[in-house]
């Protein structure tokens, strides 16, 4: 049994495997624009993206409300039986609005993830230290309840950002570890049950996170694309104390053929393998 009454143990959910998570996130087209298409244009149609999570890496494909549709519509238009269980992201926005700080509105209801689109999960981005910090945490609770009565899980994207961390003299970044372990606590306290951090740049960064989160589920954020060996180094570090996996876009997406990469990340996520015996 889960940590609260309606939710079943994680490690029962589809987007689990063998205690980890491979999340592969395609909400890029919301927060950054296409601009990330651009390193591989074939990555703009939705469809490509969807065909590759079908990997049998893949335990999750994250998707704003209007590609998750597409998703399903996809997946029976197709004929598709294999597709990667569906993690519906509920808020989000563009950079192209000029705002005073950090914000990330709700796009989509819980009920609708969940009844309409068939998610699997949930997911949420919080930014913790943006002076909007009061009103997600409102919008967080009224989230991670609702999902609670459907059994779902909640993925928190906890990035720590804003006016209220950043005017600090104390402040070092946004992969500062101090920062990055807060986050992740957060996730803990406000009922996450699996929270989405940003690499600190050291395992032993990692491991301060780990210290905070009392056995809830941690997933590193992939972030830019980057070499495969650099790529599969922080992977590895994150795993070897007690991390739970990846969620990652850009650097499977931007790449021509990401089969290769999902192989192995597939043996060190899952199979516990070090990437240089690979």
């Amino acid at each position: 049994m889960g940590r609260f009454p309606n939710m079943e143990d994680i490690n029962d959910s589809p987007i689990v495997r063998n205690g980890n998570s491979l999340i592969l996130a395609y909400d890029h087209g919301t927060e950054h624009g296409p601009v990330d298409f651009e390193p591989m244009p074939k990555s703009a149609d939705p469809t490509h993206v969807f065909d590759v999570g079908r990997h049998d890496a893949v335990t999750a494909i994250a998707l704003q409300k209007g590609n998750a549709e597409y998703y399903r519509s996809w997946e029976k238009a197709n004929g598709i039986d294999d597709g990667a269980p569906l993690l519906v992201k509920l808020n989000g926005n563009s950079n192209l609005a000029a705002r005073d700080d950090y914000y990330s509105p709700k796009q989509c209801s819980v009920r609708y993830a969940v009844e309409e689109l068939g998610a699997d999960a949930i997911g949420y981005t919080m930014y913790a230290g943006s002076t909007h910090e009061d009103e997600m945490w409102k919008e967080f609770r009224d989230v991670q309840e609702a999902a609670r009565k459907y059994g779902i899980p909640v993925v928190m994207w906890s990035y720590p950002r804003g006016k209220g961390i950043q005017n600090s003299e104390e402040y070092s970044g946004q992969t500062d570890p101090k920062v990055v372990a807060y986050g992740a606590r957060l996730g803990l306290e406000l009922g996450a049950d699996v929270v989405k951090c940003k690499y600190p740049g050291t395992q032993d960064g990692w491991q301060q996170l780990e210290d905070v989160v009392g056995g809830m589920k941690t997933v590193m954020s992939g972030g830019s694309k980057r070499s495969d060996e650099a790529f599969l180094d922080d992977v590895y570090a994150t795993i070897e104390v007690g991390g739970n996996g990846l969620a990652v876009g850009r650097n499977i997406f931007q790449r021509e053929n990401p089969e290769g990469l999902l192989d192995k990340l597939e043996a060190v996520i899952f199979e516990g393998e070090n990437p240089e015996e690979l």
